[in-house]
């Protein structure tokens, strides 16, 4: 129970390089996904690893021991350390809380002032065009989502380039991409150890845009150049709404050139990558495998010891 109930506390220094390893190898929409909801399955297991271990320590407490009705010291493995790491534990859960907490609320702040902005924008109406002859493109997450383009970046588009971004700006809001960013934003804050995945879930978010730009205007040349002129001209013209998600993020020539490479592979396509699949669900049970045994046996240790003490009654 002791040793298991670290392994979920280790486990992202592996199961981050593979996630960044399998990701290319998916489609866009699908890397994703999987890239925050990794995320923040290994936030909440390593997050309910230290609660597991709070409670082991705890445990050890005279006073608590007397009130659960068993004997001081005397839950089968848990060691006299114990007290020890559950300071530790806790110590580390505060400073996930905090950042965690102070992150949501950026978040939170964030996208109030878009739902205040979108409301000021138009009534109902997804596109809206702004009289401003600096260049922006943007979609604009609310109730509804807004697309947000400026007539100075639809003048430096042609009507295919036009509707490309204009479905790569709709692709965010349908794919409700921007809760797949918060989410892991708020699982790297309560463990910095997924901070990697960050960089690489904003490059699959933008990616799967790109690829529904794609398809809308069924020319992935078009598409490309709709993406590099859009992110030269908002770059020249200054950037969007904080809580905005544009085409001119992430790292713009890769993108192009993926879009001017054949449409990528839904799943793994090589011997490879395919074993790095199996490896990242290997290493993810691994994980809730571990926290579940933990649990258990935490109960059974606390059950064995309250009918010894029973028993010495």
């Amino acid at each position: 129970m002791y040793f298991a109930v670290h392994l979920p506390l280790l486990l992202p220094l592996a199961a981050v390089p593979a996630l960044r390893a399998l990701a290319p190898h998916l489609a866009p929409h699908r890397a994703a996904w999987m890239l925050a909801g990794a995320a923040v399955l290994l936030a909440a297991i390593s997050t309910l690893a230290l609660l597991v271990l709070v409670a082991m320590g705890v445990s050890e407490v005279p006073l608590l021991a007397v009130l659960g009705h068993y004997t001081p010291g005397g839950l089968p493995g848990v060691p006299g350390t114990a007290p020890l790491t559950a300071c530790a534990a806790v110590a580390a859960l505060a400073v996930g809380l905090s950042r965690t907490v102070r992150r949501a609320a950026l978040h939170s702040r964030g996208l109030s002032d878009a739902l205040s902005y979108g409301r000021g924008l138009a009534d109902d109406r997804e596109l809206v065009v702004l009289p401003d002859r600096s260049p922006l493109a943007y979609a604009l997450p609310g109730r509804p989502g807004r697309i947000v383009v400026s007539s100075g970046m639809l003048h430096a588009l042609d009507p295919a380039e036009r509707r490309a971004l204009l479905a790569h700006e709709r692709a965010h809001l349908a794919g409700h991409h921007h809760v797949l960013l918060i989410a892991a934003e708020l699982a790297a804050a309560a463990n910095p150890l997924l901070h990697r995945l960050l960089p690489v879930l904003s490059y699959a978010v933008e990616r799967s845009a790109d690829e529904a730009a794609a398809a809308e205007v069924g020319d992935r040349t078009k598409a490309a150049h709709a993406v590099a002129r859009a992110a030269l001209a908002a770059h020249a013209g200054g950037g969007p709404h904080p809580a905005a998600l544009h085409a001119g993020t992430g790292p713009v020539p890769q993108r192009v050139a993926a879009l001017l490479a054949p449409p990528p592979a839904r799943m793994p396509n090589t011997h490879t990558s395919r074993a790095v699949a199996v490896v990242v669900a290997g290493l993810l049970a691994l994980g809730i495998g571990a926290c579940v045994e933990s649990v258990v046996d935490l109960h059974s240790a606390v059950e064995t010891a309250q009918a010894a003490y029973g028993e010495s009654d």
